[in-house]
């Protein structure tokens, strides 16, 4: 039952926007939903394989006001995702909770003094499929992230964006005390007597200090096809500066018509604080990559 309500509000969502551009005084509303899907079925198939159907739900929103030399703009990026395997419980392939507001004022031709907060975080639990699907190593708020601080925006073109700021206060937020005792997302773990016996709950809350820049790219290099980018580096003043966060975001969009689209979707993280073991049982800092093929069908307004 939880499978065709899922599906059933994707279908519904992307039957409800079926508008323009929406402008009103000084601001500027777009948005796109849509339902991207991929399926695969087999009936005595020698070679082996399982039937699945995975939908998945993506929903981008922008609204900018701008008067004069004041900018307010805002983004958000919505995303959710399973696979369902027949009399198999469904397996999260996405999930995305993204929101990034900013104000500028224009000191001069390409040139703005920003200041800029972001807020992340995902709507449902995870579990490391590879061990188990019972114990969740994530869930909402668990993590978040979220940061704010001004710097100076360089845009000499619409499609190309620097934001730099040397001052940005930046937290890690894990809201379950499971999650956060064992140390998860960077916390420092709980404390333990030699007996194994709690001594204390870990915080959970990080805060860090730093310098963080994004760069963002979005244009289209050939005729319905589309490339956006996004580049995000941190930099932690109080815990091993040289140790660069990076998350690397990389869209490409294939028009087919006004409804179809096939998009490839790339994301690398580094985080020097998220321990990672790998398939020989070593402990460490890893570069995290994901690949996403999909075709899509949607409505932007």
């Amino acid at each position: 039952m939880k499978k065709i309500l899922f599906i059933t509000l994707l279908f519904a969502s992307v039957a409800a926007f079926s508008q323009d551009t929406i402008r009103v005084g000084n601001w500027t509303i777009m948005g796109k939903v849509s339902l991207n899907i991929s399926q695969s079925y087999f009936a005595n198939w020698s070679a082996g394989g399982i039937s699945s159907f995975t939908p998945i739900g993506k929903y981008t929103m922008t609204a900018n006001y701008k008067k004069d030399r004041h900018e307010w703009n805002n983004w958000l990026d919505l995303a959710l995702g399973y696979n369902l395997f027949l009399d198999v419980d469904p397996l999260k392939t996405e999930d995305k909770i993204e929101y990034i507001t900013s104000y500028r004022y224009q000191l001069a031709k390409s040139w703005y003094f920003a200041v800029l907060g972001k807020f992340a975080s995902q709507f449902a639990k995870g579990y490391d499929y590879s061990v188990d699907s019972t114990n969740y190593i994530s869930k909402f708020m668990a993590p978040a992230y979220i940061d704010v601080g001004p710097g100076i925006t360089y845009e000499p073109k619409d499609w190309f964006t620097v934001y730099f700021s040397p001052v940005t206060p930046a937290w890690i937020v894990v809201n379950d005390q499971k999650l956060a005792d064992e140390g998860a997302f960077g916390l420092d773990a709980a404390v333990y007597d030699t007996a194994g016996i709690l001594v204390s709950h870990a915080k959970k809350v990080k805060s860090m200090f730093g310098a963080k820049m994004m760069i963002v790219l979005k244009k289209e290099v050939a005729k319905n096809i589309t490339l956006g980018t996004k580049l995000e580096l941190f930099s932690d003043y109080l815990d091993n500066p040289q140790n660069i966060d990076v998350n690397w975001q990389v869209l490409v969009g294939m028009k087919v018509n006004n409804w179809l689209n096939i998009d490839l979707q790339t994301t690398l993280l580094y985080d020097n604080d998220i321990m990672i073991t790998d398939k020989n049982g070593n402990i460490g800092p890893r570069t995290q990559f994901r690949e996403v093929l999909m075709v899509s069908i949607g409505y932007t307004f």
